[in-house]
């Protein structure tokens, strides 16, 4: 860790914390320590780290606004790399700009202020640009597949390419770029005009109908289990009576089976204890193998 302690010196101009709590940068109030976690505003500031990085062979994680990430109690080795202040959102006639660090949710709220539409699938979702294409996050219909043209990526080697909708190869809850591990940077949207008023109307009766079903009101990861083909993950868990089953401050949500949520004092051991009970009794009951959509990242 020699190396490692003077990375502070070596890049002053970007804001970095060591040994630094991830459970105050997770939707799930959990997770561990990481050994330095920097925040860089720039491409430029990104690529330095990188390349450093690269350089002594230095462990580096990259993760945006963490809303589908358990990070592991134990914490994370080396670098992690935190890309929310990288938000810039430019809107050029029906193409929309945004950075990997911006809201998926802000994206679709400028959308909608400049009367495109294509994006309200996105109005409710928690996590950032760069979270949305590395999954091909969607709701209610929708999938950033459907309105990406490309994603501008840094590879872990520091290179800088453009992959098109194509080249990213989205299929459910994944894309070539969790293949590749590349670091996106921004994505590129092609929307079109729309009438302000029913792209409004759409997206809050989208956030309402989430506010009714999901229970917004408690820090969880969200989704946890990928929809199985032919079934839906929350009605088997449901079925399974697993509704309210807990595990240290981790719990199945009471409102949406889909959800665990963290009651009070949760830890990431807790909600990946819950997970495999979960995975366990849909199992045993109905044969079904769930696999999770939330990624377990870290030291185990």
């Amino acid at each position: 860790m020699s190396n490692l302690k003077k990375i502070d010196q070596l890049f002053p101009d970007i804001k970095l914390l060591e040994n630094a709590s991830l459970a105050d940068y997770t939707n799930t109030d959990t997770g561990g320590p990481a050994d330095w976690l920097a925040f860089p505003t720039s491409v430029e500031q990104v690529q330095q780290l990188v390349d450093y990085a690269q350089q002594i062979a230095l462990p580096l994680t990259v993760i945006g606004n963490a809303s589908n990430l358990i990070v592991s109690d134990q914490g994370i080795a080396g670098l992690v790399i935190i890309l929310t202040a990288m938000n810039r959102i430019e809107i050029q006639e029906n193409r929309i700009t945004a950075q990997a660090g911006a809201p998926i949710i802000a994206v679709s709220e400028a959308a909608c202020k400049a009367r495109l539409t294509g994006l309200e699938f996105a109005a409710g979702i928690p996590g950032s640009v760069g979270g949305a294409v590395f999954m091909n996050a969607g709701a209610y219909g929708g999938e950033t597949k459907d309105v990406i043209v490309s994603a501008t990526v840094m590879t872990r080697e520091g290179v800088i390419e453009t992959l098109t909708n194509e080249q990213l190869e989205f299929g459910y809850r994944h894309s070539s770029v969790q293949d590749r591990q590349d670091i996106i940077l921004s994505a590129q949207f092609d929307l079109v005009t729309g009438d302000y008023d029913t792209i409004r109307n759409q997206m809050d009766d989208l956030n309402a109908r989430r506010a009714a079903k999901q229970p917004l009101e408690w820090p969880s990861c969200g989704s946890v289990f990928k929809r199985p083909t032919g079934y839906f993950a929350g009605k088997l868990i449901h079925d399974a009576g697993l509704q309210g089953y807990t595990s240290g401050g981790a719990q199945v949500s009471k409102k949406h089976a889909g959800f665990i949520i963290n009651v009070g004092g949760g830890t990431a051991t807790d909600y990946v204890d819950v997970i495999h009970h979960v995975q366990h009794e849909v199992s045993r009951q109905f044969g079904v193998q769930l696999e999770t959509e939330v990624r377990v990242i870290g030291r185990q």
